[in-house]
């Protein structure tokens, strides 16, 4: 028995909005779980410590530094504080130099190392008024975060610290309550879209334990009550090439040169480019005792992506722009171009488009 005409088409239509909308649901769900909605990245790096012997703090978020601008964040989204200038202490023997290993392989320092903070002005209350946009009138833009609510927010503390506290200059302490309060001035004020806090220091994770703000995810190197340490020795990957570096004392330079988390870390970045699909929980799940002398840990509650779909790119790598349009740009036979578009229709479709992350670029 055949179906009458309209019954049939009836069907058709059923079954094709039915894939469609099967198609439709896959495709959200296979992009929307790790699908950041920011537009643009920014990496605060922060070393708090002065004198020579901390020479290892400077080299850490010297090391945070190349990783993040080599995945892609422009210099002009990086904001760097080094409270010492290990680079030109006369102590150096390389002088304006800062490796983080004793072969001096790799130069930190090198020639193309923008310090926007640097010395004295490395304070508290140079932090904080960063972080919530209260600089004083006349502050370059070089010394500003001009981040908005569609931006991923790097923020990279080094130094020593105890239990709440994080020193700086050796003279005055940030608090994890004075962290937390410039964290949530950040958000009603609408300065990150998500934030990602890193602390390497001594009983590193109370720095994040007063966090209450929303889309933070925060790790740290070390427990409440235990020291984070410098490296002894380890293997890292550089670019083409595998090599072993003695992390311990230098016999050149004549201190420690590198902390073991950060050390980690930039180990783990290193075998990054700018379109790795690698993942937080891919770093947070090598995390180990053996390698970091410390117990490292995460706190992810006031996050809302799952980890294992966040990209590590979507706070360490940088953020192409990319609008999504109709039809052939005229480059058809149709007639249709975009530039005959009404002013209303490519607004409208700009207003749909979403600023792609380099990670979800292809090329041929």
């Amino acid at each position: 028995m055949q179906l009458p005409a309209t019954l049939l088409a009836l069907s058709l239509a059923l079954t094709c909005h039915a894939a469609d909308t099967s198609a439709g649901a896959r495709a959200e769900e296979f992009f929307t779980p790790h699908m950041s909605n920011h537009t643009n990245n920014w990496a605060v790096l922060v070393s708090t410590s002065k004198y020579w012997f901390n020479y290892r703090h400077a080299a850490n978020t010297l090391g945070l530094y190349r990783s993040v601008k080599r995945l892609g964040i422009p210099d002009s989204n990086i904001i760097m504080m080094l409270a010492d200038d290990a680079a030109c202490n006369t102590r150096n023997s390389y002088p304006g130099a800062v490796y983080a290993n004793a072969g001096q392989h790799l130069d930190l320092y090198g020639d193309n190392v923008e310090v926007d903070y640097r010395g004295y002005e490395v304070t508290v209350e140079n932090l904080i008024r960063l972080l919530t946009g209260r600089v004083e009138p006349g502050t370059p833009r070089s010394k500003r975060l001009l981040s908005d609510d569609r931006s991923n927010v790097f923020l990279y503390l080094t130094g020593h610290g105890g239990e709440d506290f994080l020193k700086f200059q050796d003279q005055e302490e940030i608090s994890s309550y004075d962290l937390a309060d410039a964290v949530e001035t950040m958000w009603q004020k609408k300065r990150y879209n998500e934030l990602f806090l890193m602390v390497d220091s001594c009983q590193a994770v109370s720095m994040y334990s007063k966090l209450y703000s929303p889309n933070v995810l925060a790790t740290a190197s070390s427990r409440v009550g235990e020291n984070s340490y410098s490296v002894c020795s380890v293997s890292l990957a550089v670019t083409h090439y595998l090599t072993t570096w003695q992390h311990h004392r230098d016999s050149d330079i004549g201190i420690y040169v590198i902390d073991a988390y950060t050390h980690f870390v930039l180990n783990f970045l290193e075998g990054l480019n700018k379109t790795s699909d690698a993942t937080m929980q891919d770093l947070f799940s090598r995390y180990n005792f053996k390698d970091i002398k410390s117990n490292a840990e995460i706190r992810s509650d006031l996050f809302p992506r799952a980890l294992d779909k966040t990209r590590l790119t979507d706070f360490f790598g940088g953020v192409a722009q990319a609008e999504v349009t109709e039809g052939d740009g005229g480059l058809g036979d149709s007639g249709s171009s975009l530039h005959e578009a009404t002013a209303g229709e490519r607004a409208d479709r700009q207003h749909c488009s979403n600023k792609i992350p380099l990670n979800e670029l292809r090329f041929a």
